[in-house]
Formats: structure tokens, sequence, C-alpha cells
């Protein structure tokens, strides 16, 4: 019987019989702007598993890099191999395998969401994106745009390279092999999605360093916690659907809840409390993450 190691915004990390081995069980929590919001949603849990689950299989068939996962034993539980993680920056050994890399990796292909905003108040410049000026919401970026943020702190930090490369103790080639891989795991997860309507508009993957320091793809993607997703119909009409998480942060955007929240921060005050989400709201995530499913992996829920 093994000991809950963790809790996650939306999953427990339990210990196994084996040293080795970890089980991830997956929560029906929902969490926006780093804040754990007081509802729940049915069956997302079971959806972030087995919509990872789908991916890591499909990026080991290619042969893109190994993966932790070593089977899903529940709808919503996964096994999977055990890295260590170190928490005091430039501490990792070079040497060290099966190691968490403490970076987060930020691939964007439309101008959407945070970067969006970030763009409008100068902080993405038009040279950075690789756009003209006039560069209008939903633009198709003319390449991935890669970022990185730090994994030591409170919330997401975008850092630049020479930063990433110090934390991590990671050398050039590794850190070079990393933003390789989540590119390759891009294409795959852009053609599937594509199969059945949708647009891989960005998302976010992390890394460990496993056997012989070989890279080694962890934790969750290709969720709609993780990356973002338009409707390819829609967008070809001149519209971007949101089909992520995103849907729920539009609706605390609306509320003014983000602007709160961001304000607290800027001034070092205290988080403002999240609301719970409207039944109205709930029902509506709980759909979307089960229809997603089936459109992400062509698989019935």
């Amino acid at each position: 019987m093994g000991e809950m190691l963790y809790q996650g915004k939306v999953k427990q990390v339990w210990s196994t019989d084996n040293d080795d081995i970890l089980e991830f069980r997956f929560t029906n929590q929902i969490s926006v702007f780093d804040q754990i919001i007081p509802s729940l949603i049915p069956r997302k849990g079971e959806s972030l598993n087995r919509t990872t689950a789908h991916w890591f299989k499909l990026v080991e068939e290619a042969g893109i890099c190994k993966t932790h996962l070593v089977e899903v034993n529940a709808a919503d539980r996964c096994l999977v191999r055990k890295v260590a993680v170190i928490k005091e920056p430039g501490a990792i050994p070079r040497d060290m395998e099966w190691v968490f890399v403490p970076l987060e990796v930020i691939v964007r292909h439309y101008i959407s969401g945070s970067a969006w905003r970030r763009y409008q108040r100068g902080e993405l410049t038009s040279e950075m994106l690789g756009v003209e000026g006039d560069c209008e919401y939903g633009m198709k970026l003319p390449r991935p745009y890669v970022e990185v943020t730090t994994k030591f702190e409170k919330f997401d930090r975008n850092i630049g390279r020479e930063e990433a490369l110090e934390i991590s103790n990671i050398t050039e080639t590794e850190y070079e092999a990393i933003v390789e891989a989540a590119l390759a795991v891009d294409s795959i997860i852009e053609r599937e999605a594509a199969k059945n309507g949708l647009i891989h508009v960005d998302g976010k993957k992390e890394f460990a360093l496993g056997t012989n320091r070989e890279i080694v793809l962890v934790d969750t993607f290709g969720t709609l916690d993780e990356d973002r997703w338009w409707d390819a119909e829609a967008y070809a009409n001149g519209e971007c659907i949101e089909l992520s998480k995103e849907f729920v942060r539009t609706h605390y955007i609306g509320t003014g809840h983000q602007a709160a929240v961001q304000e607290a921060r800027d001034t070092g005050a205290e988080d403002p409390p999240i609301p719970a989400l409207p039944q109205e709201v709930i029902d509506q995530t709980a759909s979307l993450y089960a229809s997603m499913y089936e459109r992400l992996t062509s698989e019935h829920f």
C-alpha cells in the first residue's frame, strides 16, 4: 500500500512497492492562474490520464524520445518511472541520471492567450515572434516560438536561454535536444489533431534526463490543461473558438477575477480567493473534456 507523496493542483503522486515506480492519480480538480478552483469537473482526471497516455504511445512509436510512462493501471491513474527532483538552482550534477529538468518548454504556433496580452503590452515584439507590426490575434506564426519558464518558483516565470542553462545545469547539447524533442512531439500532435478538425495552438512540456542522460518526456501534455486548441472550420471562417482550459480562463477574465489576481501579484498582495464555477460552466467544461478526448485520440471516451 503506497502513501501520498505530493498533492498538486490536478494530481496526486503516490509511492508504490517499487522504489523506482510512482503512481499518478488524476483528480477532477481544475486550476487557472495557479489557483485551484473550488469546483470539480466530472471525469476530468480520466480525460487527462488517457489523453497523455495516448500521446506517450505515439511519441515512443515515432522514436522521438523516451517517456516515463510504465503503464495505465486505471482510468484515472498511471504508473511512471520515478525521477529525482532537485530544487536548488544549478545543483543538478552533470552526470546524474533519472533527474527532472526544472524547465517548462512552451511552444507557440499561433499568437493567442498570454502571448497576445504580452504582445499588446510590448513584452513580446514583432521581431521576436517573426511577424509584421500589425499582427492580429490568432495569426499563425511563421515559425514556432519557443519559450522556457522556471519550475523553481511559485509562479511560472519566463527566462532566457542563459538563465535556463544556469539553473538546470544541463549542457547546450542537452538543451537543444529538449527543444528539438518538444517540436517533434508537437508535429505528432498537430497531425493527429488535424484528423478531427482541430488546430493545435500552443502547449507546454516537461522533461527529465534518463539512462545515459537520454531525453525523457514526463508528466502530462497534449491535454486541455497544458495545451490550447481551436476548431479548424471556425478558424477558416475567421473565428478562434477556444477548446481548452482557456474556456475557463475566459470565464474568470470576464468576471474581472484575472485582473484582480494580476494586480495583487504586481503589488505583492495576497491573491484574492477564486470563486467557484457556476453549474452551467461546470457542465460545459465536463462535456468539453469528454468530447475533446475523442477528437484528440479518435477513441471513444
